[in-house]
């Protein structure tokens, strides 16, 4: 069996490398097995495309924003915490002190002291940098209190793109009990934002926004001047995109996509902890301040917890499509023994769009099943189906470019799972599906399934359509090739299959 699994390894691992393709799991079984002489008798060769297994190198950086300088990336998050990687899979934890030595604000309680005053805490939340038109790099820091909307969205420059930053000072404050706030009223936490979450962003005109928001009175928008790094004056804290009354929504981070001129909208709803039911979700629109639509063309302005109620998840579940929640998918009978690969509470992304192929990336942190509270970076890369709406791989980006896939090699059994709609602590746990040569769905689901692109397929389960992208990837779990699907309904629901890897 060893001999047989290293064979398949490095068949499955040198398709790998050519981003998993050129044939199914099937057709590199078929080659290790006829090429398992040859790799016993090259052993030295086999262990050098083994050599080749993708690496991955894992840092923890909560609420990651991602930034590309040169060749290399940067997530910047909570705590001032900062990693890097030139691949996307291999990442370099930059500082592991908040405060004492930290490269980024060498002296941050001193540095920011006016803000975190304000805030009253000593804590940093999510940041953002951009490059600005003056070539310095502009970080977009909050502070909260944390039991309440009490908080301070600032600004920091610098030089270069790991620091050190200098303060500029507050853009925003909330949680003026019973004084007057930016837009000139009374502080009302039904109706004014929490000024956390930043991200500063272009859009295709060359415009610079800034959305922000969590909790509280919803997801805001404002103009921005590049020339200052600050919002044009006269705008108070912007336009409301969505949600207020408390609602867990945050984390809001802008993509536009030029295969289909929509700008999307990815959210965070639920709560960050590991019972918390964090889930990523998105909508859509042809303007960067809205309106944006969920798939069932729903307007996100509407998703916010009904009057009267604190953190109200059933009336804001229906709102937005959900691409990924707490799932599991644990290795079956056949399989390597390991326990599978599975996420709890993933959430507070970012995304990344190469500008010269055009992938797309979705970077955010995760916690696991059974692990607790530790949380680390994950990326997974997406495909647009034919709706245009965003897929997210079920597996971890390790290299691999999404190419044609003839039917018959989507055939077969599939770790199967379904995201719901729902915000829950539950993990989702994988059950098994066939995809049938003949069309048809069998197992834990039942329906029937088409190919209707190069690397696109619709499944019709239970009734409901769901629209997809196929796409053979790294599974950790089973240290493997696999082919993979990821599809939405209309409903903005996404389902999630992941080929069975038997010995």
């Amino acid at each position: 069996m060893k001999k047989k699994m290293t064979a398949l390894m490095a068949v499955c691992l040198l398709a790998f490398m050519g981003a998993c393709s050129g044939g199914n799991e099937g057709n590199a079984k078929t080659q290790a097995q006829n090429g398992s002489q040859a790799a016993d008798n090259s052993t030295n060769k086999t262990e050098a495309i083994a050599a080749q297994e993708p690496i991955f190198a894992d840092a923890s950086v909560h609420d990651p924003s991602i930034i590309k300088v040169g060749g290399t990336f940067y997530v910047f998050g909570s705590h001032l915490a900062v990693a890097k990687s030139n691949d996307l899979m291999s990442w370099e934890q930059l500082n592991t002190n908040v405060y004492e030595g930290n490269p980024i604000i060498p002296d941050a309680l001193t540095e920011m002291s006016e803000g975190l005053a304000w805030a009253e805490t000593d804590t940093f939340w999510a940041g953002d940098v951009i490059q600005l038109p003056d070539g310095k790099f502009y970080m977009y820091y909050s502070m909260c209190k944390g039991d309440s909307p009490r908080s301070v969205l600032g600004y920091a420059v610098a030089d270069q793109v790991e620091g050190p930053y200098k303060d500029k000072g507050i853009i925003l404050k909330s949680g003026m009990w019973n004084e007057i706030s930016e837009d000139g009223t009374v502080y009302d936490a039904t109706v004014h934002p929490n000024v956390v979450d930043p991200h500063v962003f272009y859009d295709k005109e060359g415009i610079l926004w800034m959305v922000y928001g969590s909790y509280s009175g919803g997801i805001f928008i404002m103009k921005m001047n590049p020339e200052t790094g600050l919002p044009y004056p006269d705008q108070g804290y912007g336009k409301k995109l969505l949600g207020n009354n408390h609602s867990r929504i945050e984390a809001p981070y802008m993509m536009y996509s030029k295969e289909t001129d929509y700008y999307y909208l990815f959210l965070s709803y639920g709560g960050l902890g590991s019972d918390g039911g964090y889930n990523i979700r998105v909508a859509r629109s042809k303007n960067p301040d809205g309106p944006f639509l969920d798939s069932e063309g729903k307007d996100m302005i509407d998703a916010f917890g009904a009057y009267g109620t604190l953190f109200d998840d059933l009336s804001i579940a229906p709102y937005g499509v959900k691409l990924m929640g707490n799932f599991q998918m644990n290795n079956v009978d056949g399989e390597i023994a390991n326990i599978g690969t599975g996420y709890a509470s993933p959430g507070h992304n970012s995304t990344y769009v190469d500008p010269d192929t055009g992938k797309m990336f979705l970077i955010f942190h995760t916690r696991f099943p059974g692990r607790g509270e530790g949380h680390e970076v994950r990326v997974h890369q997406m495909l647009m189906n034919s709706e245009g709406w965003p897929v997210a791989a079920p597996h971890r980006y390790a290299g691999e470019t999404a190419e044609s896939v003839p039917a018959e090699q989507i055939a077969g059994e599939y770790k199967f799972v379904n995201h719901g709609k729902d915000i829950t602590a539950e993990v989702k746990q994988a059950s098994l599906i066939k995809l049938g040569e003949d069309g048809k769905i069998s197992g834990s689901a039942s329906g029937v399934w088409k190919s209707t692109g190069d690397i696109t397929l619709d499944l019709t389960i239970d009734g409901t359509v769901y629209h997809g992208s196929l796409l053979r990837g790294w599974n950790e779990g089973t240290l493997s090739c696999v082919m993979t699907f990821s599809a939405l309904s209309d409903e903005g629901v996404a389902i999630w299959g992941s080929h069975v890897s038997k010995e």
